[in-house]
């Protein structure tokens, strides 16, 4: 890849550290060589030059929890309770899926979080293979994993097999822009002896887990009138955070699940949009933050949100919490900015290398209109990012250092005919 030399208005490094008039960026393959304030004045070399004088440049998001595929399924059943939702509406939805469905419903994920600066996602669904020729091919990173539940001896013994198969062929691949994980639904879809069991599959292939925990009240209580304990409680005791799990939701949690989660080092998504959409409740992030969790912010899948713009995100995680606690301080847009890029590495595993621009990680940058009434005028960049900027305001996106999103318009796929495909196959899918 030919060394490129990005000039910027300003530009984000961290939460902490910006710099607010003119800086430049130099990557060379995957990764940032050079960060400077100014122009750049070095001889070019043969290298390619992208002057941007109009733009902020910020860490690409990192969206850690989702269902890419379920664009399809945007407002397919919406305003229902949890479990109503998916055993009435999604489930019978998902049934009629197929794997060009996954693909092309995949490849509209990567389209909607491109355009919101989103340049990294994990992904939990079924036909991965498909998902992942998807990701490859939008020029995105993902974290993905075949969703794996264990009310039969054949589901079993599928899962393990779609796991192994999607690690093979997967696992690394496009230049390490893939990475896979062993996915266990659920305490509630996965017995304890079958979670007993991915856990060593995990270890085996040395793979990181992610899994739906403590999402709503009723599956904290049928929990507890099942196992006595906690979803928290039972799948530590079925040794699951023997590898590093990424727990999505962790809505409903007691004290001593708090301390579970920190005594193991598990990782959170929290997803506040979905959750107060399908009535689930409202995490205790405060208290997980304050315990030394490391959480990162998610959308969860297009029919539970019922977008996937991780600006939302960050906005309504500032905002929501100190509503509940009637303290302004909760939350402060900086750690509603790292929960969506440098937390949001470390849930994913990734901690030295996404997240943050600097030299020696991955050029992942999103570019934001600095001319956008959102960003007029500027007293604190991050300020402005959390509580202001949205997904209009997102222009280009590079990652891995080439330019997937210019202008608005991915470079790697026609969105036009993933459009009018999505459209088609939603269209089969209401008239059965």
């Amino acid at each position: 890849m030919t060394k490129t030399i990005l000039e910027v208005g300003a530009l984000v490094k961290n939460a902490q550290e910006w710099i607010s008039g003119p800086a430049y960026l130099v990557f060379d393959g995957q990764q940032i060589e050079e960060i400077g304030e100014g122009t750049y004045k070095k001889p070019l070399l043969g290298a390619r030059k992208i002057v941007r004088p109009h733009s902020l440049a910020i860490p690409g998001l990192i969206n850690t929890h989702g269902h890419a595929a379920m664009t399809l399924l945007r407002g397919a059943g919406d305003d229902m309770p949890l479990m109503d939702w998916l055993n009435q509406r999604i489930f019978p939805l998902e049934e009629q899926l197929t794997e060009r469905a996954i693909y092309i419903g995949t490849l509209l994920a990567c389209y909607e979080m491109l355009k919101s600066g989103t340049t990294t996602f994990t992904d939990m669904y079924m036909m991965m293979h498909h998902a992942a020729e998807a990701v490859a091919n939008s020029g995105m990173r993902a974290m993905l994993s075949w969703g794996t539940v264990g009310f039969t001896d054949e589901n079993r013994k599928r899962g393990i097999e779609n796991t192994r198969s999607l690690a093979k062929a997967w696992h690394n691949a496009e230049n390490g822009r893939l990475q896979i994980s062993v996915g266990p639904h659920a305490p509630y879809t996965c017995p304890a002896d079958y979670l007993r069991e991915l856990a060593k599959l995990a270890e085996e292939l040395q793979l990181p887990m992610q899994i739906h925990l403590s999402e709503s009240q009723t599956e904290v209580e049928q929990a507890l009138q099942t196992w006595g304990k906690t979803p928290i409680a039972q799948v530590r005791d079925c040794g699951l955070f023997s590898v590093p799990v990424l727990a999505a939701h962790c809505v409903h949690l007691t004290d001593e699940d708090i301390s579970i989660l920190a005594e193991n080092s598990v990782c959170v998504a929290h997803n506040p949009q979905s959750n107060l959409k399908l009535a689930s409740g409202i995490a205790p992030l405060p208290k997980m933050l304050d315990a030394g969790i490391t959480v990162g912010l998610g959308t969860d899948g297009a029919a539970s949100n019922n977008n996937l713009d991780m600006f939302e995100e960050m906005r309504l995680a500032a905002t929501l919490h100190k509503g509940i606690s009637y303290e302004a301080t909760t939350i402060p847009a900086a750690t509603a900015f790292a929960m969506a890029t440098e937390y949001g590495a470390r849930c994913l595993f990734q901690e030295n290398k996404l997240g943050i621009l600097e030299v020696g990680r991955a050029a992942d940058i999103t570019l934001l209109n600095l001319d956008s009434p959102h960003l007029t005028p500027i007293y604190d960049l991050i300020s402005n990012l959390v509580y202001a900027c949205g997904a209009d305001d997102v222009t280009d996106v590079f990652v891995a250092g080439e330019h997937v999103l210019a202008d608005g318009k991915p470079t790697r796929f026609d969105i036009e005919s993933v459009l009018h495909e999505a459209r088609q196959i939603a269209s089969n899918l209401s008239r059965k």
